[in-house]
Order: structure tokens, then sequence, then C-alpha cells
């Protein structure tokens, strides 16, 4: 047997805007449904944060998603086993009520919505779920995860010691100890990928921010019986980040960007044509939007979420100082100013 393994789909992202929606569509209707049917996958397990808003979802989005996901899922004859991230969750010290609960009802035979720690078992494999710990069942949730007779367990962690995203690490989640008892752990909620010891942050299947650019996204499948993980890669992307340096590259060709969110960085022009005939290359094709950052005030007054200055910011930061000319260390130089801007990011985040 073999489950094809979902999270953090976040159904509704940015204000149910279309180009995400379609994203979302292109993903299930060219990937993920051909390849679980290609593959007779019957199971599908989500590892919570199937919305995004806790407090309104657009029916745009539920119409979309119905279409896209849901009514598939029925059609192919699968089953999913989902449980509450906190996206999914109303309130943020409880998991009642949940949007889960309350909008997958006409799905009822397809979907299990698994509100409380549970030990399923899939073929011979004892497969533990949880639902996203909050202050009113954190103890009868380690109490579970102490105690439970499973080989895996899939869960919605905030965990310590893992990236949030990409250069920034949580250093103040909860104890992965607990944890290391299960052969493998597998979790949603972090959108980048990561792996330490038995734990694996699986990432998003899907694009959300400029976080994202370059971050690879897949969804994965496990097989039971030899508990082999698959990564299945999302070929879609949405954001593209050029790093332009005319001292460096000649910018005479441009790529492919339709339909791309497009930011160009730049770190040294030299060549004011050069530079405007690449940047009219890029507006003549069909792009969601282009953003020109020359310097740390484009960057950081271009964002709409807190997370999505982080990467960017990083990327010039060491852009800067691989251009200085300096007999210091660059590499020193760049762990240390990544240092300081990740503890200056982690308290604006507060």
């Amino acid at each position: 047997m073999k489950i094809a393994i979902l999270n953090d789909t976040h159904c509704g992202i940015r204000n149910s805007g279309e180009i995400f929606l379609d994203n979302a569509a292109k993903f299930y209707d060219e990937v993920f449904f051909p390849y679980v049917k290609e593959h007779n996958i019957k199971q599908i397990v989500h590892l919570g944060d199937y919305y995004d808003n806790r407090k309104a979802i657009n029916i745009k989005a539920l119409n979309h998603n119905r279409k896209h996901f849901l009514e598939p899922m029925r059609q192919l004859g699968m089953r999913m086993d989902i449980i509450p991230g906190n996206h999914d969750t109303y309130y943020k010290d409880t998991n009642n009520p949940n949007s889960l609960k309350e909008l997958l009802g006409f799905f009822i035979n397809e979907v299990a919505i698994i509100e409380k720690p549970t030990v399923l078992t899939y073929d011979s494999l004892k497969f533990a779920l949880i639902p996203w710990i909050n202050k009113s069942n954190y103890e009868e949730t380690m109490d579970f995860v102490r105690s439970c007779k499973a080989d895996i367990l899939g869960g919605h962690l905030e965990l310590s010691g893992f990236d949030m995203m990409r250069g920034l690490k949580n250093e103040h989640g909860m104890d992965p100890s607990p944890f290391k008892r299960f052969d493998m752990v597998f979790s949603g909620h972090y959108h980048t990928k990561s792996s330490i010891g038995n734990i694996h942050y699986l990432g998003t299947q899907l694009e959300f921010f400029w976080s994202d650019a370059g971050d690879k996204k897949h969804f994965h499948v496990l097989d039971t019986e030899s508990r082999e993980v698959t990564a299945i890669q999302n070929p879609n992307t949405l954001f593209k980040k050029i790093i332009y340096n005319d001292e460096k590259y000649d910018y005479n060709s441009v790529q492919d960007l339709t339909d791309k969110f497009v930011k160009v960085v730049v770190v040294n022009k030299t060549n004011p044509s050069m530079f405007e005939h690449f940047i009219d290359k890029i507006q003549d094709q069909n792009i969601h939007e282009l953003k020109i950052a020359e310097n740390f005030d484009d960057i950081l007054s271009d964002v709409d979420d807190a997370k999505v200055s982080l990467e960017d910011t990083a990327t010039l930061l060491d852009s800067y100082v691989e251009a200085l000319n300096t007999d210091l260390s660059k590499d020193k130089l760049k762990t240390d100013m990544r240092s300081l801007y990740n503890q200056a990011q982690a308290l604006e985040l507060v």
C-alpha cells in the first residue's frame, strides 16, 4: 500500500487570488492526481493547514477546491485522513471549532477528520496522527506521544531546531526529544523542507510567498511495506528572483518568465542601457508582476507578509559581501550579517 502525504495546502491563501487558486489547480490537475492515478494510490494523509484563513473562507476558494481536489479524489475512489493545523482552527488555544469539520461534511464518506490523537493502521503499518498541539490538548497529546504503539507519527508540529523558512531557525518551539521514539515523524507547519534524525518537515507543495522562491516543492508517497518515502516534485513555480550583476554576467537574453512574479535584485549595474534593455525584455513577457530592488529600502518596503523579505534580504546581504574589496573572510562576514538580520527579523515577527 502507498500513501500520498500532503500538508499546508492553504486553500484560499493570499485573499483567494486567482493566480494562487490557478496554481493550486495546476498542481492537482497536472501533477498530483495524474501521479496517484498512475500508481493506483487510494489513501491520502493530510498533515494540516488545509485552509488558510482561520476566521473566514472565500466561497470562490471553496468551490475551486471542490472542483480540483475533493471531486477528483472522490472520482478516483480515494480516502483522506486529515488533522487540523493551526490555520484550520478558529481559536489559537483549542482545536474546536475548526473549518475541517464545518466545511468537509459533504465528503464525509471520503474524508475522516482526526480531532484526537489516534493510531491508524494502513496494511500492517501503525501510523499515529496528532492534531495541532495547543494549551487545551497539550497534556493529552504528549501522554499519547510518550505511550502510543506506532511506527510512524504525523503531525502539525512546532519543534525547535528546525528551519521555519530558509535562513530562520525556530529556537523557541517544543523539544523534539519525545518524538525520537518513532521510526519516522512527518510534519507540516514549516513551509521549507528539512530533516534532523527521524523527524522530517515536508515543506509545502506550492509556492505562496517570495520566501518560497527557489525552494523546491514536493508531495510525498510512503510505501507501507518498504517504509520508503518518495518525494514527487511539483515543477510549477510562481516566483523567480534574478540577481543582476553585469560585472559578472551578460544579460542580452532572458529566460522564459511567463506567469511568474519576477524580482530583479540589483547588485551591480555598470551599463544602464543594458539594464533597461533587460527590463524591457522581461516586461514584454506575460508576467504577473515585476519588482526591482536596488537597495535595502526597496526590498523591505516590498513586504506584504513578515516572512517575504527574509530570503531576499539575506541574498542581497550575501551579494554585497561578495562584491566587497576586503581582506576579511567573506564567509564569516556573511554568517555574521545573516545572524544579526535573523535575530532582528525574529524580534519583528513576535
